[in-house]
């Protein structure tokens, strides 16, 4: 073969040679863009994973926040409301010996005191009358029982009192008053409780 034949040979074995190339680079194209395609769905779906966990995780920081916030506001209420509780407790000593100096004073001696002694149970029934409106201010209050059923949650029961005229269970005579703050007893007053009579649900049903 002559240097001529050759050199015709060259130009189609270049032809050849880029065509090949041309296809492999197709073919390469195909592949990349193939696994691409396969690598899309799988990414959308981590990202898409990825959201709502962050959503739940937000959710849950925002209940959290707002249950923190209803408690913190429960605690600073009842803060306000049983704050005094022990102070209130002590007074209520004070209120009983008041309560006592008056019962001390027989009816009879009471309605024909005149003068000093007359001015001096005025007084202590004032004093009475205003340490009752002072504990009622900060949220405290007498409970008077008599005629009610009787609560364990709110009596203490001393004695039992045969009474056929009331319904058992009824509270006939308070020894002690009871005091409530807020929602919670402060003291349980001390009752007689009725005895023998009908029962409190057939009563009522009466």
């Amino acid at each position: 073969m002559t240097s001529n034949d050759m050199q015709q040979d060259d130009p189609r074995r270049s032809e050849a040679a880029e065509a090949g190339a041309a296809q492999a680079q197709t073919e390469a194209n195909a592949q990349n863009g193939s696994a691409t395609a396969e690598a899309q769905p799988d990414a959308l779906a981590a990202m898409t994973a990825e959201r709502d966990a962050l959503k739940d995780r937000a959710l849950r920081t925002l209940a959290e926040m707002e249950n923190l916030r209803r408690r913190t506001e429960r605690e600073v209420a009842d803060a306000r409301t049983y704050a005094v509780t022990n102070f209130a407790r002590d007074m209520l000593t004070v209120a009983d010996n008041v309560r006592r100096a008056l019962d001390s004073v027989p009816a009879e001696a009471r309605a024909s005191a005149e003068g000093a002694l007359k001015g001096l149970i005025e007084g202590i029934e004032l004093t009475e009358r205003d340490l009752g409106k002072t504990l009622e201010r900060h949220g405290v209050k007498a409970v008077e029982p008599e005629g009610q059923r009787f609560d364990p949650n709110r009596h203490q029961a001393m004695f039992e009192v045969p009474n056929p005229d009331v319904p058992a269970g009824t509270v006939v005579q308070v020894m002690q008053s009871g005091y409530v703050i807020g929602d919670r007893v402060l003291r349980p007053a001390l009752v007689g409780v009725a005895k023998g009579g009908p029962k409190a649900g057939a009563a009522d049903q009466a």
